[in-house]
């Protein structure tokens, strides 16, 4: 045997695996885009893969190490989801440097009323990312409760006080910042229509 054929043989399982992971990979991207329309929907999958797997954590009594580390994480994204892309605080300093430097660049700005033009707000972690992020975490601390490894002895107590600690403190501390910036992270206002309303 040559070493070009050699060389095709040896190749050959690692094609058909990578074409059969792309196959895999487009139809899973596919399924994702097709849930993507149904906001509503998909956190009510989300909040019932919760559902099943705090009920699996009172039930069996164990895994609580897994759902404060889930928890910490989904307070993570959440945090991400309530800030906006381009921090305020950062512009300052920027656009303070950039005064001492000579030189003013146009950087972006949070929405204000007191501005005649729209400006949306844009998050550092967009709702289509939050959702993703917090149903596989959930599915993965789900699988993880399947294994006694994963089930380290702690007392659950001082993890349930500590996340309330942590969690009050974080969101203390980000409500201060929408104050201190006067941002509102969700769109509560009147929706705009462009064009000219149809005439009976």
């Amino acid at each position: 045997m040559s070493s070009d054929e050699q060389g095709l043989g040896d190749t050959t399982p690692f094609a058909a695996a990578q074409a059969h992971y792309s196959r895999l990979h487009r139809v899973y991207q596919q399924q994702l885009d097709r849930i993507t329309p149904f906001v509503a929907y998909r956190w009510l999958g989300t909040v019932g893969l919760l559902s099943i797997f705090m009920l699996r954590i009172v039930l069996s009594q164990g895994w609580y190490i897994v759902c404060y580390a889930l928890g910490i994480y989904l307070l993570n994204l959440l945090l991400a989801f309530l800030q906006p892309r381009f921090d305020p605080s950062l512009e300052e300093d920027l656009l303070a440097d950039e005064i001492e430097g000579g030189g003013a660049d146009e950087i972006p700005s949070l929405p204000s009323q007191r501005d005649d033009e729209f400006k949306p707000f844009v998050r550092r972690l967009p709702e289509w990312q939050f959702w993703l992020s917090s149903t596989r975490a959930t599915l993965i601390a789900l699988f993880c409760t399947t294994s006694e490894a994963f089930d380290v002895p702690v007392y659950w107590p001082i993890l349930v006080i500590y996340f309330i600690t942590l969690f009050v403190l974080t969101m203390r501390r980000q409500i201060q910042h929408m104050i201190k910036y006067k941002y509102i992270p969700f769109d509560f206002g009147r929706k705009a229509r462009y064009g000219k309303p149809g005439r009976s």
